[in-house]
């Protein structure tokens, strides 16, 4: 019988290998192979127990792994395509062009400038020390700043922001262009470009059109919609007041950006729309030529500040709005300096005050018209009532004086107005024993009709409303009754009484148009960037017919006596025919000059007021900035 071939491989197994044991009998062979065959039964059975659990431990990660994927790529799939494809696709806002203002003859009083500036994404910038660290040190070579600055400003900054953050702006061209081509290999950095204000004309036009700035946190939490971080938005003046016309409509695009951020290209473009144009009422010349005659006049009388305001009495445009001291608008749109700021808080002309609209001064004699006005109205007088002037009123012992030692002698309305005669006002105004005067109360209510003690409603942003003492406030303000004295210095425009300079060339010009208030203003029409007419200003007619027209005459009659034989002469020899009132006006520091006129007399088209901040005496002062301005009006 053949042997088993299983034996026999072990047999010549056992022959080849000389280390293995020699077997003797095929019982031995037999019970090799057997507890063989049992070690690979074991072996084996071993072999599928391990293979069992890791079975079982694969295909319970791979549950997991699954329920993972499941989760991300279903779950939130969307979520995670969403911020993968913000990594790679943007929306960016794009600044829209402020609109211009221009004056009536189409000088443009501002105008836009290129602002090249450096911002960072942040979550653009390396997350590595190392290559952060590379980016702080070509950031800090470009920028002439120390690294530390830099990496202060990193350390600032929210890490996955994709909102854009200024590192550095008003870069000159010159360098722009350098850091525009260095930057482009720079993940997280780019170079842009904006507009920003610049006004050519500077402290002449400073107050009238104020001045744009940065917009602040709170300002861009107010309207995210309307603006962007990198915005500027109007501060004073007409940017102010007019910022929603001027702002315009930001823009957007889409954009495709690589591995640093930087564009690749654009997707879709909502182009921005530019700002509308504002043409103001502005006159450039009357402006200039009333701005440089008032700072003259200021130190030449050693005053110390003042306001110029030219209106036309036919329909309340504003002509020529001017505040003295003034200052440099362009220094605030880009910020500032405390030092700077500091210089102007301290400076004793007050540049940063608005005087036209709120400065409140005592009106001095150029209250006077108003007083005429009232008491011809109310029937205290006729135009041909005659109060002898001889130096003044005693009431017990107290002396109201006229400012010409001895008087003027026998007195009518018209004369009282040209030769600015106390006495007649002292009457007429609070009366005296054998005159009964208008008293504290009909004053007050006229001169309210003539819009004191309240907002002319220009279109400013602020404006004082003055101040009309009465009985009551007196007694409530301190613990005093009201006097004959109280009602004589108020009907000469001085005690308690405070006007503002624009409240005073309303008066003048509600007289010069026959009893016609006007709501004074400085737009004229909005165009757009093509010129197209947008919008016009309709003039608005606040107040008619509350004094009768022949009086009103009569105080025209009386404003014009003064320049051909009275306190205004000065303007006599002008081109066309004029007429004024004097006032000085005393406050504890010295005497305010005052002077309101109007030309051409027999159909008035200009109206202008001055007032010289301690500047002495009306008609030294004040009257030859009036003239300047006429001069230049009437000679174009």
């Amino acid at each position: 019988m053949p042997k088993d071939p299983f034996k026999l491989y072990l047999e010549q197994d056992r022959i080849k290998d000389k280390n293995v044991e020699t077997y003797q009998s095929d019982k031995d062979i037999d019970d090799l192979i057997s507890g063989k065959m049992r070690g690979a039964t074991l072996k084996k059975s071993l072999n599928q127990k391990q293979l069992f659990w890791l079975l079982l431990l694969a295909s319970f990660g791979f549950l997991l792994l699954f329920g993972r994927v499941f989760y991300l790529q279903v779950m939130q799939g969307a979520h995670y395509r969403a911020q993968a494809e913000g990594n790679r696709i943007r929306i960016l806002g794009t600044p829209a062009s402020r609109g211009i203002i221009y004056d009536r003859e189409g000088i443009a009083l501002t105008q836009n400038v290129p602002n090249f500036y450096l911002q960072v994404i942040p979550a653009d910038l390396p997350e590595e020390t190392a290559e952060k660290q590379n980016v702080v040190n070509q950031l800090a070579e470009l920028l002439e700043k120390n690294n530390q600055e830099i990496t202060e400003f990193f350390g600032q900054l929210p890490q996955f922001s994709y909102q854009p953050v200024i590192l550095a702006e008003y870069l000159e061209h010159e360098k722009a262009v350098k850091i525009k081509a260095q930057t482009s290999t720079i993940p997280g950095v780019s170079l842009e470009m904006s507009a920003i204000r610049e006004y050519p004309f500077a402290e002449k036009f400073a107050h009238v059109l104020g001045y744009t700035g940065k917009l602040t946190e709170e300002e861009y939490a107010q309207d995210p919609e309307k603006y962007l971080v990198s915005d500027y938005i109007g501060k004073t003046g007409l940017e102010l007041q007019y910022e929603d016309q001027l702002k315009g409509t930001n823009g957007k695009k889409e954009i495709e950006v690589d591995s640093f951020g930087k564009e690749k290209k654009v997707i879709a473009n909502q182009e921005a729309i530019i700002g509308q144009n504002l043409v103001t009422s502005l006159s450039f010349g009357l402006q200039e030529a009333l701005y440089d005659s008032l700072q003259n006049s200021i130190d030449n009388s050693g005053g110390f500040g003042g306001a110029a305001i030219a209106l036309d009495p036919r329909n309340g445009e504003v002509l020529a709005l001017v505040s003295a001291g003034s200052f440099n608008p362009n220094l605030f749109v880009k910020g500032i300096s405390s030092q700077e700021y500091s210089q102007y808080l301290e400076d004793p002309s007050t540049p940063l005050f608005v005087k036209p609209t709120n400065g409140e001064y005592p009106s001095g004699s150029t209250i006077k018209p108003v007083i005429a006005a009232a008491a011809l109205q109310e029937g205290i007088i006729r135009e041909n009532t005659i109060i002898n002037s001889t130096g003044g009123i005693r009431i017990d012992k107290w002396f109201f004086p006229d400012w010409q030692t001895g008087g003027h002698g026998a007195t009518d309305v018209k004369k009282a107005i040209a030769q600015s005669v106390n006495t007649f006002f002292y009457t007429i105004g609070g009366g005296t024993e054998d005159f009964d005067g208008l008293g504290v109360d009909r004053i007050n209510h006229y001169a309210e009709l003539f819009g004191f003690s309240q907002k002319s409603k220009i279109d400013l942003p602020s404006e004082t409303t003055g101040f009309l003492p009465t009985k009551d406030w007196k007694e409530e303000a301190k613990n005093e009754r009201w006097y004959i004295g109280d009602t004589y210095h108020l009907a000469i425009g001085q005690g308690d009484l405070l006007v503002t300079p624009l409240q005073i060339a309303n008066m003048t010009a509600a007289v010069a148009n026959g009893g016609k208030l006007y709501r004074p203003h400085l737009q004229k029409e909005f165009t757009d960037s093509k010129s197209i007419l947008v919008s016009a200003y309709q003039p608005e007619l606040l107040r008619t017919n509350f004094i009768d027209p022949g009086h009103l005459k009569t105080i025209r009659q009386g404003m014009r006596q003064a320049v051909t034989e009275g306190s205004s002469r000065a303007l006599a020899n002008l081109a066309v025919a004029a007429a004024g009132k004097t006032g000085t006006a005393q406050f504890s520091g010295g005497t305010h000059a005052w002077f309101t006129c109007f030309a051409p007399y027999e159909n008035p088209e200009i109206v202008i007021t001055v007032i010289v901040e301690g500047g002495g005496d009306g008609h030294a002062a004040a009257l030859p900035v009036a003239r300047s301005g006429l001069n230049h009006y009437f000679s174009q």
